[in-house]
């Protein structure tokens, strides 16, 4: 009995020290488990990466990551680059072969009738003709015969040299005017010079701004642009686009159908307050026969006045259309006192005798022709490199 009791404190004290052991073991290996979870969490959380490759204490840091970006900015469009447009000076002479490709038939005609061994009636009957043909007008025509026939009577022998002598002298004295064929265009009493540029639809009045600019930016001035001509609406992007190239603020309104006095005005007060050395103001074509029209354009002129003078009231003509030229320019003329006029178109078919019909019918000089479609053939006229243009 006794051995009994014994082996059952035996086997109870066995039990007793196996479960402690297990119950003491237990906490340290939870706790040894989180343990190895922290420091796991702590290498790949905060600490940096040392490599074992590298020497000692190099730590390689990864690198940061690119910063957001928005969307890109819209560039602005590059500026065109300035020409460098040549002088007026001497472009006249370097046209010169191109204006007498396109007045040789005027001249020849009269060379060829002049030089006949017999001059008759009927012969001057023939050069006045010629000359009427090519626009001189009927009243210069016979002016120019009568006196043609004077010099013959009177000096008599007509060698081919004397015929063409005695011809570019009478002619010389036709296209010769007593008014200055310059151009006022010259800064003064502290102000610009302003230019009013006029005439009807189709003569080319815009393009003739644009190259009058480039000129005068060829000769060292400086220009603002007015782009008045607010009916047609491509004439202010037009005039814009001439003005860019050379370097010529353009003044415009962008409300369509704008008041063109109104833009005359700014333009005329924006060269003052830059001081610049000419203010070109462009003005909407109009036929001659609607007199609202030409009220408004004499409303222009006045509006301009009230800052400052008007120098220049250039009419642009296209010489192509002859006495119907003519009866454009009286009507300008009287309502906003033509200073000069512009020929366009006088290469080609133009004929040049129209120069001695409308200096005469308006005692107002030809100051500059336009020779060609290019950006610098527009040219300060000059008389004796036309008449010699046209005889060839």
């Amino acid at each position: 009995m006794t051995e009994y009791i014994i082996l059952i404190v035996v086997i109870a004290v066995l039990l007793l020290g196996v479960g402690g052991t297990m119950l003491l073991q237990r906490p340290r290996g939870m706790h040894g488990v989180r343990r190895s979870r922290a420091k796991e969490l702590d290498l790949t959380g905060s600490m940096p990466k040392v490599d074992d490759k590298t020497s000692a204490g190099t730590i390689t840091v990864p690198p940061p990551a690119p910063p957001e970006q928005g969307p890109a900015e819209p560039q602005a469009p590059p500026k065109p680059t300035l020409e460098k447009p040549p002088p007026s000076a001497g472009r006249m002479v370097r046209l010169r072969a191109r204006l007498a490709r396109s007045q040789s038939g005027f001249g020849s005609a009269l060379l060829g009738l002049l030089s006949r061994d017999r001059l008759d009636d009927d012969t001057w009957d023939e050069i006045e003709e010629v000359l009427i043909t090519a626009d001189v007008g009927v009243t210069p025509a016979r002016q120019i015969t009568a006196d043609l026939r004077t010099r013959v009577k009177v000096e008599g022998t007509r060698t081919p040299e004397e015929v063409r002598t005695m011809l570019r002298t009478e002619l010389l004295t036709q296209v010769e005017t007593e008014a200055s064929r310059s151009l006022r265009t010259q800064r003064h009493e502290g102000r610009p010079a302003v230019v009013l540029v006029v005439g009807v639809n189709g003569t080319g009045k815009t393009t003739t701004c644009g190259k009058l600019a480039r000129s005068l930016v060829g000769d060292g001035q400086t220009v603002v642009l007015g782009a008045a001509d607010t009916f047609r609406a491509a004439a202010a992007d037009q005039l814009e686009t001439w003005g860019d190239r050379v370097g010529a603020k353009t003044v415009r309104s962008d409300k369509e159908g704008a008041d063109p006095a109104s833009v005359a005005f700014d333009a005329v007060s924006t060269g003052i307050e830059q001081e610049a050395d000419v203010v070109l103001v462009d003005t909407a074509g109009r036929l001659h026969t609607k007199n609202d029209l030409m009220d408004e354009l004499g409303k222009v002129k006045r509006v301009i006045e009230k800052r400052t003078a008007v120098d220049e009231v250039l009419l642009v003509l296209d010489a192509t259309t002859g006495q119907n030229g003519l009866r454009q320019a009286r009507v300008f003329a009287e309502v906003v006192d033509v200073t000069g006029i512009v020929l366009t178109k006088l290469d080609g078919t133009a004929k040049g005798g129209i120069v001695i019909a409308v200096q005469r019918e308006l005692g107002v000089p030809v100051k500059l022709v336009g020779l060609g479609e290019g950006p610098d053939d527009l040219a300060p006229f000059d008389a004796a490199t036309f008449v010699d243009a046209i005889l060839g």
